[in-house]
């Protein structure tokens, strides 16, 4: 996955203390942007969609 984006909420002042996520059709990645080279996470694109929608519905 080559397409990393970081989310419109890290700000200059957040530097590198963020994720950042990369979409395929099928499955999701998540990695730190600490440590880019390192592991990420992949999840399924369903999953991680669900995951967001309980995010938004949380008080």
């Amino acid at each position: 996955m080559d397409n990393w984006i970081k989310s419109s909420y890290s700000g200059e002042g957040d530097g590198n203390n963020c994720v950042e996520i990369a979409n395929s059709p099928t499955h999701v990645a998540v990695r730190d942007t600490k440590a880019p080279s390192r592991a990420t996470l992949t999840f399924p694109a369903q999953a991680f969609a669900s995951f967001l929608e309980a995010l938004k519905t949380r008080p």
